[in-house]
């Protein structure tokens, strides 16, 4: 096993290792104006394998000629001992041997002073970019392996016990240290911003999370609440302002409702994306971005392309990752849990003591379609429980919310207290249980593993009782 596993790693640092000061400084100015803000720099080759036991950066940049330890024998090591952080070589020396001998120990690139900038910017992001697929594909198998994200603590405000859920957890986890945007689609009330801020607590970036929403805003206040403006830019602004994207430097900067944006505000979100940068209005100079941006939309992005009001390029940029939050009537499996988390919340909310529900309101809520999915469930809960006076929550406002009836095969009590009488008289033993299996197999969208959970039983147990049918 290499000397990489268990420290902290920051897929989006550079490290420039040189002992001249002002060649890292020159290094650190291109790449900030490339829109690669995290930069560290050394000047003693000494100190860099004590710093990778402590933090393993995206890449690094490594002079060949230093005193102390050479570069060469340096790469060496690295390889050895981490050998997935990508190593460019930078020199003095144009000599053909000297750059064979630096890609057979392992460098990712070889490049020669006087640097380039284009060059240079474009060596560093292609080796960002290896080492974040390299990070990702690590990151899924332990995911397939465990069957769960290593980091759980970041999800605590999802409630869920869908597969599908959890499968786009370990997604979510294995792109989170990436520098590359992330588009997040789903219907409306499926929480797709409760994703966007997972998604930047598992990044460990240390800026903010600033959400933006880009639904009904003309290309003018959306520029300016964006980008901020400079004194003097337009009639009123007799002071500059920061947009929102400087809030979010060094974190993510978070646009909901991007399928709402005008075309001229696409175009500067795709420069944006594409170069790095923005103007701030009234500013001739650009400024660079340093925050990730996240995007979401409850639209068809595809079908607006085809329509003509979204542009395909845009788009191309904004999903290199892609993440579908599916509507909550296709994870009905996560009803009961809902229900218990706003129930509570409810009570605590308007200070009352936390009310039973009946055992059916469960059942009850799954055969309703929730057009307005989570968000819907949670208003319908906090309403019943706000004109709620004592005793167990009754079914009948639930009922008339969603136009759905108790199911007929499982016997209950309605809100008096009465049994209620079915309609093919009492069943069976044989007959509850076979309905109650399939019950669980259509909540858990034939997945046996969540069906025994949901009966609490094993999913061997599940399988016998099937058989028998």
């Amino acid at each position: 096993m290499s000397a990489q596993g268990n420290k902290k790693g920051a897929a989006d640092l550079i490290l420039l290792v040189d002992d001249e000061p002002q060649i890292l400084f020159g290094s650190s100015v291109m790449l900030r104006q490339a829109g690669l803000g995290r930069v560290r720099t050394l000047e003693d080759i000494r100190q860099l394998l004590p710093l990778l036991a402590e933090e393993e950066p995206g890449v690094i940049v490594l002079d060949l000629q230093m005193p102390h330890i050479s570069g060469k024998e340096m790469l060496g090591e690295l390889s050895c001992g981490y050998p997935g952080i990508p190593v460019i070589i930078v020199t003095a020396a144009n000599e053909v041997d000297t750059a064979i001998d630096c890609m057979k120990l392992g460098a990712f690139d070889y490049i020669v002073k006087p640097v380039d900038a284009t060059r240079f910017v474009t060596s560093v992001r292609k080796a960002l970019d290896r080492n974040t697929m390299q990070r990702e594909i690590e990151s899924l198998r332990e995911s397939l392996l465990t069957g769960r994200p290593a980091n759980e603590e970041a999800f605590t405000s999802i409630k869920t016990r869908s597969p599908r859920m959890k499968a786009i957890f370990s997604y979510l986890e294995a792109v989170a240290p990436t520098e590359q945007p992330v588009l997040i689609t789903g219907e409306t009330g499926v929480g797709k911003e409760l994703i966007a801020r997972a998604l930047h607590e598992l990044s460990g970036r240390r800026g903010a999370f600033v959400p933006v929403n880009s639904a009904g805003v003309d290309d003018h206040v959306f520029s300016d609440t964006l980008f901020g403006h400079k004194k003097g830019a337009f009639t009123g602004a007799d002071h500059g302002r920061d947009g929102m994207i400087v809030r979010a430097a060094g974190g993510t900067l978070f646009l909901d409702e991007i399928g709402e944006m005008s075309p001229p505000t696409q175009v500067k979100l795709l420069r944006l994306l594409q170069e790095g940068e923005y103007y701030p209005l009234g500013s001739d100079l650009p400024a660079a971005n340093r925050a990730r941006v996240v995007v979401a939309t409850n639209r068809d992005l595809a079908a607006a392309i085809s329509e003509g009001s979204f542009r395909r390029d845009l788009y191309y940029r904004l999903c290199a990752h892609q993440v579908h939050i599916p509507p909550l009537r296709e994870r009905t499996e996560d009803i009961p849990l809902l229900l218990e988390t706003f129930v509570e919340e409810a009570a605590h909310t308007l200070h009352k003591e936390v009310p039973e529900y009946p055992y059916e309101l469960a059942s009850l809520l799954a055969g309703y379609s929730f057009p307005g999915n989570i968000r819907e469930l949670r208003a319908l809960v906090f309403d019943v429980v706000t004109r709620h006076q004592r005793g167990k929550l009754p079914l009948a406002p639930f009922r008339d919310a969603t136009g759905v009836g108790v199911p007929a095969t499982v016997a209950s009590l309605d809100d008096g207290g009465r049994w209620l009488n079915l309609a093919d008289g009492f069943p069976t033993l044989a007959q509850l249980t076979q309905s109650l299996i399939e019950a669980a197999l259509k909540r858990s969208g034939g997945n046996q593993r969540a069906a025994a959970e949901l009966l609490g039983i094993s999913r061997q147990a599940l399988n016998q009782r099937i058989s028998k049918k």
